[in-house]
Order: structure tokens, then sequence, then C-alpha cells
């Protein structure tokens, strides 16, 4: 079913397509599509599971032999690129969906939440295994923050056109380079203001990041010593 939706989504557009359309083309009953997938939403949800699920396995390689944090995240990058390549010529009817405040389809959603979450946890993977040393502060912030600068990196890839979106591989080596250095500059004390900053900045006005916070910051006082905690 998800091959099917995913084939009618890229030729006749996400909206136009109905889960008996789905069901019929997939030769099974509409009662057995709904039984597995409650609407479209759902397999688009399916679709992004699918995705984390292959990122994951292709970025073992680069964790296991990169340190450096700009290597580790330029490499997590672009492997999201080579994994979604196939999907970038109808990337844009997800995005119109997944703009809206309001759909199951955004990455803050709670519909999402698993999803974001599994995005989240592959970036504490890469600033867990790096080398860079990085403020204890910011380390609890910086994989939400690195989640949300690979955000940006995807609506700058579904509007590029340019041949194997070439673009949008140099702005995630280039990100991850900002990025990585950014968060060595982070252990000078007079840099730290700026940083909570930008952290408090991105909880405060971008929806579903107040919990996420929360949560990641009870998790990581969970593993400072009581000096830290308190």
């Amino acid at each position: 079913m998800l091959e099917t939706a995913l084939r009618l989504f890229q030729e006749r557009g996400y909206d136009r397509t109905t889960m008996r359309a789905i069901a019929q083309e997939a030769g099974v009953s509409v009662g057995n599509a709904y039984y597995y997938f409650s609407g479209k939403e759902h397999l688009v949800q399916g679709f992004y599971d699918r995705i984390a699920t292959q990122h994951r396995a292709a970025i073992r390689g680069v964790l296991a032999r990169e340190t450096g944090l700009e290597a580790r995240l330029g490499g997590v990058l672009t492997a999201w690129l080579d994994i979604a390549e196939p999907y970038h010529r109808f990337s844009a009817q997800f995005f119109k969906n997944a703009a809206d405040p309001d759909s199951p389809l955004s990455p803050f959603s709670p519909e999402s939440g698993p999803t974001r979450e599994a995005a989240i946890s592959v970036h504490r993977d890469v600033l867990a295994g790096s080398a860079t040393k990085v403020d204890p502060e910011l380390r609890l912030a910086l994989p939400e923050l690195m989640w949300l600068t690979q955000m940006g990196l995807v609506l700058y890839w579904v509007y590029d056109r340019s041949p194997g979106a070439e673009r949008t591989r140099r702005l995630a080596l280039r990100g991850a380079r900002l990025i990585a250095r950014g968060a060595a500059l982070s252990r000078f004390r007079v840099l730290r203001p700026l940083v909570r900053e930008v952290h408090e900045l991105f909880v405060e006005f971008l929806p579903g990041m107040a919990g996420m916070a929360g949560a990641a910051g009870m998790a990581g006082a969970a593993k400072l010593p009581a000096d830290r905690t308190e």
C-alpha cells in the first residue's frame, strides 16, 4: 500500500489521491486499507518512518569512522539527501501539507512525535561520538538545534532544482562546518550567554520545541553530577 500511495501521490498529487484509489490500485479492500492506515496522513507517516530507518542504516559507517563533529554531521546530512533523492520530484506535494501547522504531517505535530524523536536521536549520536569538546549546557540543546538545521536543509532541498540537488549538498557541508565551529567556540565563557539565548529563542517561538527541550533537559540533568544540577 505504501508503494502504491507514493506512486499515486506522484502521479495525481497528494490532495487528489483518495484512500479508495490507493486500495483499488493496491488490490485490497477499502476496509483492509483503513485497518492498516487510518488515512492518507498515516501513509505519509509510514513513508517518513521508512526514510528514517533507511537513514539510520546508511549513517552507520560515517558514525563508526569519523570522530570530528563537522565530518559526522556533514555525513549524516548528505546521507539523508542520498536516501531522499528518489522522492525529490514530488517532495513539494508533501511540503504543502507539512507546512500547515494544523496538519498531522507537520514535523512539529504530535503525530510526528516518534519520527521527530528518532531524527533528534540521530543527532544525539552524532554529538555523543564526536571528539569535539562542547560546553555542557550546549550539549543538551545542540541535538535539537542540529535537527532544526536539518529541517531548514530539507526546505531548501524541496525547492532546489540544481542537478542532483548539488546546491543543497554544498549547503549541508557548509552548515556542518559552521555548527562544528560554533560548538567548539561555545567552550569560551564569553559566548555562553549567546548560545543560551539562541536556544531559548527556538524553544519559545517554534511549535513543539518547549516539550522537546523539557524532556531533553530532564534526561541530561539525570546524567550530570549532583553539583551540576543544582
